[in-house]
């Protein structure tokens, strides 16, 4: 029997086999703790991180409307950085709760994916 976390690198193994991003259209990958969330825009060509946001210092809320919080912070950040477009990339979690808050909130900013 494997582990939660094991079932999860299997996933985002098989994911980013499908997935890369590029300078005009980089990988939007979300990490997910118990407190926090993170989310980076990723050029893989380089290996680089163009902009990164996160839940740190925001405190009010549930986990779902801070993960709202920081997809906006993530898109307002991208569209100043001349970035449009990103592939979405769940990192092996399952698309709901705070996944789905981030990603909505991201579209909503003005990211399309």
């Amino acid at each position: 029997m494997i582990s939660k976390i094991q079932r999860r690198n299997k996933i985002k193994t098989r994911i980013r086999g499908k997935i890369s991003g590029t300078a005009a259209r980089p990988r939007m990958t979300v990490f997910r703790s118990n407190k926090q969330i993170y989310v980076q825009l990723v050029d893989d060509q380089v290996g680089k991180t163009l902009v990164a946001a996160s839940s740190k210092g925001i405190e009010e809320g549930t986990k779902i409307e801070i993960a709202a919080k920081v997809g906006k912070a993530a898109a307002e950040k991208a569209l100043a950085a001349g970035i449009t477009e990103v592939v979405f990339d769940r990192n092996g979690y399952l698309f709901h709760g705070r996944v789905k808050s981030l990603a909505d909130a991201a579209r909503e900013g003005g990211l399309k994916f």
